[in-house]
């Protein structure tokens, strides 16, 4: 589906990204965690030529993404991220139908389709279409952005940190709440966040950077029994510890 080959992003004397290959298939999740400024969001930006690459190649289904004009590459992959960005003048129904509205879609079907997606992130539409952003909770406006990146049906769906700035009740919701809809829609994902646990339970692969290199990819157990040093280990330490907590709290007799 998608396919990164040498991807190199400098600005000035500082790279951000070097020399990243990998691929992710048809139906996949890729998580790319690893500390701040390891270049995961200059990675998906380069993707969607929000950014363009200062050497190297991605490819998408084999097409090389510069021989499509940046604005219409973008209309064909989902994008949502942590801050939202929803319109403000905008109402929910007309967030999510802007990508399909610049496609020329017909007003009927665009109508049909944010009605499809606001029922399937479980906001009903006879309640929610009419609705400006301010007056959701963070949780709706998460789902709202979503739909607005899956409205004109893209092959490809990137995230950037979208759970990130939610309370853990409903972080944990809506993770559970993607799973289900990315499996549901055989979705293929590109999931940024700085959060281990976040990324063992929701890539099926999961990719760690450092200084823009890519220091180890495989399926969460593989990382988990034989992490590539001890830095991938440190990351892996804090769901590990949590986990021992619990299972100690479980545990205890009753006093």
């Amino acid at each position: 589906m998608i396919e990164l080959r040498e991807l190199t992003r400098l600005y000035g004397d500082t790279v951000a990204v070097d020399r990243l290959s990998f691929r992710v298939d048809a139906g996949e999740t890729l998580v790319l965690v690893g500390d701040s400024g390891c270049g995961k969001t200059t990675t998906l930006k380069m993707i969607n030529r929000l950014v363009e690459p200062s050497s190297g190649q991605i490819l998408v289904d084999g097409d090389d993404v510069t021989s499509v004009p940046g604005h219409l590459l973008r209309r064909r992959i989902g994008y949502a991220f942590q801050a939202v960005g929803l319109f403000p003048h905008m109402t929910v129904s007309e967030n999510v139908g802007v990508t399909p509205r610049l496609l020329g879609w017909e007003r009927e079907r665009i109508e049909e389709r944010v009605d499809a997606l606001l029922r399937r992130v479980e906001l009903e539409p006879a309640d929610y279409r009419g609705r400006w952003p301010h007056e959701l909770s963070g949780g709706q406006q998460q789902r709202v952005g979503i739909a607005r990146a899956l409205a004109a049906e893209p092959e490809l769906l990137l995230l950037d940190e979208p759970f990130g700035a939610l309370d853990p009740l409903t972080r944990d919701r809506l993770q559970r709440w993607f799973q289900g809809l990315r499996r549901e829609l055989s979705l293929t994902v590109v999931f940024v966040t700085h959060d281990m646990v976040e990324a063992l339970l929701i890539g099926d692969r999961i990719a760690v950077l450092r200084a823009g290199r890519l220091v180890q990819v495989g399926r969460p157990a593989e990382l988990l029994r034989a992490p590539a040093d001890d830095r991938v280990a440190e990351l892996l330490a804090t769901p590990r510890r949590q986990s021992e907590v619990f299972e100690r709290l479980l545990a205890r007799e009753p006093t």
